[in-house]
């Protein structure tokens, strides 16, 4: 994991500990400030990746991390597979179950005063503890951790909350007035001064930490995918290979292979790892990591690349590179490093947190010194100031965003998208150019049979026969286009005869008793059947366009030209369209050569082209237009754009595409079409505009309340009645999510 760069040794450390984005900054800015020492945090994928000169010890880089309050380890030869043990989402289960068993009885208590029987309030009490101590352990922990190095976030204000809530109950059971027999919370909104022994807040203390666990978890839970990509795209390797040991076939495991080791591919298999062909030829399938739909047509002294799809004859590959030197693994690598790079977006809850927190503790001790100075009683005093506590501590806050994220996810899934994470959603509002991935996404991804030319006295339909006729016999993608065709509008068409497919140039057979060649213009010239002028004009303006032009001859003469390609999808200039009305630039990337990228680009309304790329420079390409200060949507479909999809700001998987690609991205858009990628802009621009509208409304409330607890008019029924409103308050607006179209 350690290699030599030009500024010393790179490492990636894996971090633990974190709760929010300002932990990763805070480990950032500590080991940035080690002397030669640059190094990147990511919250979502829990790394730190950290280049450092030679004369560090990477084990000073972990105390470095440990210092800061948090746990690093260093990379693992070999990473053991997981077990039920190691699930780090199963404590935050068993918290969170164990908190809503124990929360939903005080709730009830303290809010239906019939339930309040004679000694309701030691029960809530005994229930109550454990969702403090046990399951808001976490929340403590951090805000332990926080106050040691001087920071506040989210986890403070509800450490500090719940712990005043519990904190002034039991006080009020033991020394107060509240532990007596037969005390009632009467269902009243009075403001009225008093001393505030006689009431408890332990649903609020329950409350808060179940509702805010309840967000931690579906936030680990979508956090907990992001390194998913790179299994993904590790899965999609053959699992094992024939080498041949002795001229015999001898089927081994994958990771048993060396280098020089000579493999058989069968027609339909997996070619095993980068190699060079030695014997046969064929055509390989390589769209799976190219993207492109064309298939390659190879031979010996060609170059294949592991994981693409043998389609035609035998080969024989001799193995040049395996393991981590393959142009797979290298792939997973970018897709890593793109998720690395990948600026987090700081939770606003926390943000919000580290200027309310401090000014509700700093009201809290203003409002304690006041009552004091005032000359008021020490329990009134007391009551005034954790009533600042707790009023201040949102438990709406802990439902903006599951809530919003839950409505609109939920909405996005009946529509066919589906949303990743809270932190996916402010990028919506921040992209200025969509990047649209051509094969698979713009087009259809299959080749079609787009036009048919035939010579003068010809018949189209009696070319399309004899050529689908003929082409059926071959598995060629091209020349399945033709049969396709062929057979959609024939139906049944002709046997052939003593059917030949002539390596890299095409197919000949008999049919109906004539000799039909199908393929390059080369093989019709080894049967002397030159194409007429219109028909090689009508060849030329089809290559020019970026297409695949098949020349087919029967009767001794050169007859028909055939032009496959690969068509757009119905809906896409329409989607172009709206994401120009969304206020987007479009931009269509591609592999393919310039001429059919063009031509593409102008049927569906697109001026920026950029044609020709390889896989592994499609991150370059969006890298290159965020440093010009573009914020970039990505949108693609195949392992190719897995790396480009994680570099992007916002990067939208094709359903109907890979899984590595929609493991590396955002969104995943399930229809295979373009019009579901605006759909899903719009819907995840009007949910972060929700998840907004609930912190305002969330805080609005408690900061609302904020006077009457100072001033010691805080009746514990207010204080409930704030929280159970501004909690259904953020519920219903979320709700209305629903009516997305």
């Amino acid at each position: 994991m350690t290699s030599d760069v030009a500024t010393g040794q790179q490492i990636e450390l894996a971090i633990s500990g974190m709760t929010c984005a300002s932990c990763a900054n805070r480990i950032e800015r500590k080991l940035n400030k080690l002397d030669g020492v640059t190094a990147t945090v990511n919250y979502a994928t829990e790394k730190a990746k950290v280049t450092f000169p030679a004369e560090v010890d990477p084990t000073v880089l972990v105390q470095t991390v440990e210092a800061a309050g948090y746990s690093a380890t260093l990379p693992q030869p070999e990473k053991p597979e997981e077990t039920e043990e190691d699930d780090p989402l199963r404590s935050l289960r068993q918290r969170l179950i164990g908190a809503v068993v124990l929360s939903v009885p005080v709730i009830a208590l303290a809010m239906i005063p019939a339930l309040q029987f004679t000694y309701w309030q030691w029960i809530s009490l005994a229930l109550a503890g454990p969702v403090l101590v046990w399951a808001a352990w976490p929340f403590h922990r951090a805000a332990w951790q926080n106050l040691r190095h001087g920071a506040a976030t989210m986890d403070t204000l509800i450490s500090m909350g719940t712990l005043a809530a519990f904190a002034w109950s039991l006080y009020a059971l033991l020394w107060g007035t509240a532990g007596v027999p037969g005390m009632t919370h009467p269902f009243e909104l009075t403001i009225e001064r008093m001393s505030g022994d006689g009431n408890i807040y332990f649903e609020v203390a329950a409350g808060v930490t179940t509702f805010i666990l309840a967000g931690r978890y579906f936030e680990a839970r979508s956090k907990r995918r992001a390194g998913a990509a790179l299994r993904a795209l590790l899965e999609l390797g053959a699992k094992d290979v024939a080498v041949l040991r002795d001229g015999r076939e001898v089927r081994v495991p994958i990771d048993t292979l060396a280098v020089g080791d000579r493999f058989v591919v069968r027609p339909g298999e997996k070619i095993a790892t980068d190699g060079v062909i030695e014997e046969g030829s064929s055509a390989v399938d390589a769209s799976m990591l190219t993207g492109e739909s064309v298939p390659v047509e190879v031979g010996p002294g060609d170059k294949v690349v592991g994981a693409t799809v043998n389609a035609g004859g035998r080969l024989v590959v001799r193995a040049t590179r395996i393991g981590a030197d393959t142009q797979l693994a290298q792939m997973a690598k970018l897709v890593e490093d793109a998720q690395t790079r990948k600026a987090d977006v700081q939770r606003l809850a926390d943000r919000i947190s580290g200027v309310f927190v401090p000014i509700v503790i700093a009201l809290a001790v203003g409002t304690l010194a006041f009552w004091l100075g005032a000359g008021g009683s020490t329990a009134a005093a007391f009551t005034a100031a954790v009533a600042v506590l707790i009023i201040a501590c949102p438990c709406a806050l802990g439902l903006a965003t599951p809530t919003a994220l839950l409505v609109g996810t939920g909405r996005g899934a009946q529509l066919g998208i589906l949303i990743k994470g809270p932190e996916v959603l402010e990028s919506t509002k921040r992209i200025d150019t969509v990047v649209l991935d051509k094969t698979g996404t713009v087009t259809t991804g299959q080749m079609s049979l787009v036009d048919i030319h035939v010579a003068s006295g010809v018949d189209d339909e009696e070319a399309l026969r004899l050529a689908g006729a003929v082409e059926s016999a071959s598995e060629h993608p091209i020349a399945q286009a033709i049969a396709r065709a062929a057979a959609d509008k024939l139906g049944d068409l002709p046997a052939v005869e003593d059917f030949k497919n002539i390596e890299g140039l095409g197919v000949q057979g008999i049919v109906d008793g004539q000799v039909v060649i199908a393929g390059r213009t080369a093989l019709l010239d080894d049967w002397s059947q030159k194409l007429p002028e219109t028909l090689a004009t009508a060849k030329a303006e089809a290559e020019k366009a970026g297409r695949t032009a098949v020349a087919v001859g029967w009767d001794g003469e050169a007859r028909a030209v055939f032009v496959v390609a690969d068509t757009v999808k119905p809906t896409s200039a329409e989607a172009v369209t709206k994401l120009r009305a969304l206020g987007l630039k479009p931009v269509l990337l591609t592999g393919d050569n310039s001429a059919a990228a063009k031509a593409i680009a102008a049927q569906v309304g697109i001026d920026e082209v950029i044609a020709e790329v390889l896989p592994k420079d499609k991150v370059d390409v969006i890298s290159k237009l965020q440093a010009e200060g573009r914020v970039v949507a990505m949108v693609g479909d195949g392992v190719n754009d897995a790396a480009a999809l994680a570099q992007a700001d916002l990067g939208l998987a094709m359903g109907t595409g890979t899984d590595v690609a929609i493991e590396a991205s955002d969104l995943t858009l399930v229809r295979g079409d373009l019009l579901a990628a605006v759909d899903a802009i719009r819907l995840a621009r009007r949910t972060l505009g929700t998840i907004k509208g609930n912190l305002f409304w969330a805080f609005a409330y408690n900061i609302a309340a904020l006077p009457l607890a100072m001033a010691g008019l805080l009746n514990p029924m207010i204080a409930g009645a704030a929280m159970a409103f501004s909690s259904v308050f953020v519920v219903t607006n979320s709700l209305r999510l629903r009516r997305f179209r």
